[in-house]
């Protein structure tokens, strides 16, 4: 197997690092050096002729370049088209985006907007504004006990007045990845537009925004090893074309007089302002190393992990993993009985396992399982059946403590 996906650990073997169960960023290093020297050699924002996708004057083809380079990059990820691709902060600006550009101007009081109770916080905050200020009803999809999501509920929950589907196409909690392909049928033939939350998806699977036929596709940098603020939303060129700028500044205009203000096109009227240069570099960075190990193998591999992990855990007495849909991936959330999560992630720290414990920015889907909080691992590239054998030993540590 790849050496780069450490295969090769032992299982019953000590960790010889800390073990590292949320997903880290940039495990190798390379998109920090790449997004620290990317500015030094020319990359700087004095003319932002780096930003612009054409050149504006005679130093500016370089820099035009570089950022070609970076949208190309982003496009063999989504399989998409680098015009539709907009740099926004991450997903949740993303999201936000759409539902201030795009849904708002459109929804009238009583049009609904269809939610899946495995949404992250992200992918329904900005749903319950249009709810609050436009009249919007949102309409939620329950999962099943194993946290799989039935696409004939999903079917149901669409009527005539649904504006807007709105699902991840992996829950950050459960694990569970949504047929999105299937969703994307239903809602279009009733009339309504798909917005795919993919911030836990893009690092873990391959994606194609063609195939999936979604309507806007939206991720975070940090979640692909690349650095923090910065993200990315695909939207399908005639959606993008009609909505209006989200933000108004620098570099989204063609021109300003006192009496009016004429905008770019799509994409470029959506990215007022300075835009994060190293985080941009770094995020190419990121899709460089990710592709150059490949997403099949990376995959292969935290598939095998997530099978070691989840026989392992059953096996221990008093754990209930939440989430045990057959089409998983990447996380593995659980509890113990009668031990607090935020304890258990306590206890697994001084032992050097990091894990993360509560909500996880998901409350409705907690409540949908009645507890209020999960400890969750998340498998990653990097990880190993020994990290899997460590949290394993540091949970029973936990049950000698409170036992």
């Amino acid at each position: 197997m790849d050496d780069d996906l450490r295969h090769g650990a032992v299982p019953g073997e000590a960790p010889v690092r800390p073990v590292h169960l949320p997903q880290r960023h940039d495990e190798g290093g390379q998109v920090i050096q790449v997004a620290r020297h990317g500015l030094p050699r020319g990359e700087r924002n004095r003319d932002r002729g780096w930003r612009h996708r054409g050149p504006c004057r005679p130093r500016a083809p370089p820099r035009a370049t570089r950022h070609d380079q970076v949208l190309n990059g982003l496009g063999v990820v989504l399989a998409a088209d680098p015009g539709e691709i907009v740099f926004v902060r991450g997903a949740t600006e993303a999201i936000n985006l759409v539902a201030a550009s795009f849904l708002a101007p459109r929804i009238e009081p009583g049009d609904e907007i269809v939610l899946s109770v495995m949404e992250h916080h992200s992918n329904i905050v900005p749903w319950h504004f249009l709810r609050e200020r436009c009249g919007a009803v949102l309409r939620w999809v329950d999962v099943g006990d194993d946290g799989s999501l039935d696409v004939e509920a999903v079917d149901a929950a669409i009527g005539p007045k649904t504006k807007l589907v709105a699902i991840a196409h992996m829950s950050n909690v459960l694990g569970t990845i949504n047929p999105i392909a299937e969703i994307v049928e239903r809602a279009h033939a009733a009339g309504a537009l798909v917005l795919v939350d993919g911030a836990q998806a893009a690092p873990h699977m391959a994606i194609d925004v063609v195939d999936l036929d979604c309507d806007f596709y939206v991720f975070s940098g940090h979640k692909m090893y690349g650095p923090t603020g910065i993200g990315v939303l695909y939207g399908k060129a005639a959606l993008l074309e009609e909505m209006p700028p989200y933000q108004g500044g620098g570099d989204m205009i063609r021109s300003v007089t006192f009496e009016k203000t004429l905008y770019k096109d799509a994409p470029h009227k959506f990215e007022a302002g300075t835009p994060d240069i190293a985080g941009a570099i770094g995020l190419k960075a990121a899709i460089t190393y990710i592709t150059g190990i490949g997403i099949p193998a990376i995959r292969t591999h935290e598939e095998m992990l997530l099978s070691y992990a989840t026989e392992r855990l059953q096996k221990v007495p008093g754990i209930e993993i939440v989430g045990t849909s057959e089409d998983k991936l990447g996380a593995l959330s659980f509890v113990l009985k009668d031990i607090h999560p935020h304890d258990i992630g306590t206890i697994l720290d001084q032992d050097g396992i990091a894990v993360r414990t509560g909500h996880h920015c998901a409350q409705p889907v907690m409540d949908r399982f009645h507890i209020p909080a999960t400890v969750r691992a998340s498998f990653a590239m990097y990880n190993t059946t020994s990290d899997v054998d460590a949290l394993v030993n540091g949970i029973s540590k936990v049950k000698e403590i409170f036992n």
